[in-house]
């Protein structure tokens, strides 16, 4: 395989690919769908996170968590105001600071907060805010926090906000939009034209012309992914991990995409395989929607390996331990996945007819 021939065909794919109307609609798409469920829910660019404090002894803490720009600091004057307010979720979270709070982390006793949780915040405020107290008080103290904070929801304590539980679904829309059916409509268009007939009587291989399809479908699904996740304020504390995850994503999506555009002769029968086989691809985002399915069923299904680390970070404050065992099986379905596109490449002869 020629670097210097891929690079060409990359050029070419990205040039005229991106005139066509699944390239077009592979945008399109998860950015309104996207902007419908903001408007609907209230999310698209929304508010900070917001906090508030009762300091019952004029903590150092309090200043330094007031000069934090991610998030909205409000004080309030005794506990009842500040369970008041978490229950209307005028703000996401609330905590009390006790006397002399201060001098107990400075002397490195261990303290137990009290913390109030509106049942309905955001995951992301949540971890916004245990990130920006946490920050606060090392910096009070010069230390690793010794506090413990005891939360209690008030509200409905068992909601899940729906625009965290449509999130992965738009983000698998955009992830697999690009990454599978560009790759597979760029290569049926090719066996329509017959314009793979010239390019097998170069010294360009098919294997060429895949890789430039599937780089295409990659880019395109991970430049998708980051800016729903980014629109959607949900991009995490480890980008670079979540990143990577979408990368093997996108693999996996323009994997069956080459597969698909190999084997399926025609649009018509792409298009009809796309609609009644989706549920297989979209299955595991149903147990994000409706909570009291029971997770294990989603991991029958090859796209809960993408979907379930993206929302552990994003979602949940994941690192790599969270994630590890699930990306490791992402790595295991892509390299079988890549076996099958290898054992593709024999039809070389029927691609080009």
């Amino acid at each position: 395989m020629s670097l210097k021939r891929v690079s060409i065909l990359l050029g070419k794919e990205l040039l005229h690919g991106s005139r066509g109307y699944i390239f077009i609609f592979s945008i399109v798409a998860p950015i309104v769908i996207s902007l419908v469920i903001s408007l609907l829910f209230g999310t698209l660019f929304s508010e900070k996170a917001k906090l508030g404090i009762w300091d019952m002894g004029n903590s150092a803490t309090t200043g330094i968590i007031q000069q934090n720009d991610s998030v909205v600091f409000k004080q309030y004057a005794d506990d009842v105001s500040l369970q008041k307010a978490v229950k209307s979720g005028t703000v996401d979270m609330g905590i009390v600071l006790p006397e002399g709070f201060d001098d107990d982390i400075s002397g490195g006793s261990q303290v137990k907060l009290t913390g109030y949780m509106w049942g309905e915040s955001l995951a992301k405020s949540r971890m916004t805010i245990g990130i920006a107290i946490t920050d606060a008080i090392r910096k009070m103290a010069g230390q690793v926090s010794p506090v413990d904070i005891q939360t209690v929801d008030l509200g409905d304590g068992a909601s899940v906000p729906w625009s965290d539980r449509l999130l992965p679904i738009i983000v698998l829309m955009a992830i697999f939009l690009g990454g599978l059916m560009l790759p597979a409509t760029s290569i049926i268009n090719e066996k329509t034209k017959k314009t793979l007939t010239a390019l097998t009587v170069t010294p360009t291989s098919i294997g060429e012309v895949l890789a430039a399809k599937g780089i295409v479908g990659i880019i395109l699904s991970l430049f998708m992914g980051i800016l729903i996740l980014v629109l959607n304020r949900a991009f995490g504390n480890e980008p670079w991990l979540l990143t990577g995850v979408l990368v093997l994503g996108g693999i996996m999506a323009v994997e069956i995409g080459l597969i698909l555009g190999v084997l399926i002769k025609d649009f018509a029968t792409l298009f009809t395989l796309w609609k009644s086989a989706s549920i297989v691809l979209f299955a595991p985002v149903f147990i994000y929607l409706f909570p009291a399915i029971p997770s294990w069923i989603g991991k029958i299904f090859p796209t809960y390996y993408i979907i379930q680390p993206i929302v552990d970070i994003s979602q949940r404050g994941g690192g790599w331990a969270e994630i590890a065992v699930n990306v490791f099986v992402l790595i295991g379905l892509n390299i079988i996945l890549i076996g099958i596109v290898s054992l593709t490449l024999s039809k070389t002869r029927a691609i080009a007819v």
